[in-house]
């Protein structure tokens, strides 16, 4: 299973007034068992790396839009139509924006 994620970025919110949390980690994948392998796989890493539990995730019934909330992090995994759709990087365009490569662990 490739668990490759596609045009991965961050967003930080931590200067943003009011805002529920520091970062969102955006990324794309090409079908709904991709986006669902990429959440179980980033789930699984974050526990074991930094042993942070997930607080609250959702949109696996579907897996066009996944959602882990980290607290301080939250992460959005898209099918790359919807995430082209929602355009969730555009709503926070005064937010420091990065770009990032995906590396296998």
């Amino acid at each position: 299973m490739d668990k490759k994620a596609e045009n991965i970025v961050s967003i930080d919110l931590s200067k943003l007034n009011n805002f529920i949390c520091k970062y969102f980690i955006v990324c794309s994948a090409n079908s709904d068992v991709q986006v669902k392998s990429i959440a179980y796989h980033i789930e699984d890493q974050v526990l074991k790396n930094l042993r942070e539990k997930i607080w609250h995730k959702e949109g696996f019934e579907n897996a066009q839009w996944v959602l882990l909330d980290y607290a301080d992090v939250v992460v959005h995994i898209f099918q790359t139509p919807y995430r082209d759709f929602y355009k969730l990087e555009e709503l926070w365009a005064d937010a420091v924006t990065t770009a990032h490569k995906y590396t296998k662990s």
